[in-house]
């Protein structure tokens, strides 16, 4: 578990061995109410999703594209819904 202070800005730092271990440079927040869950983002969702569909048929990346929007939508209407 680590600690890290908030700046008067409202930003926190993820330490670098936190990053890397995830490999990520963007994090998900959410609001439970009583505590935050911090989840990492994949800094390309395409690429995160491209294995799911192994054995499902082909999708072009139009559509694996339209996917990775879905999720993000999904995820920020979820967010907006804590507010």
């Amino acid at each position: 578990m680590k600690v890290a202070p908030i700046t008067k800005g409202g930003q926190i730092s993820v330490p670098a061995a936190v990053r890397k271990r995830w490999g990520t440079r963007r994090v998900l927040i959410d609001d439970q109410g009583d505590h935050l869950v911090v989840k990492p983002l994949p800094d390309d969702p395409i690429e995160a999703v491209a294995g799911i569909f192994a054995g499902r048929g082909r999708h072009t990346v139009d559509e694996l594209r339209a996917i990775g929007r879905e999720e993000e939508r999904r995820i920020e209407e979820r967010r907006s819904r804590g507010r």
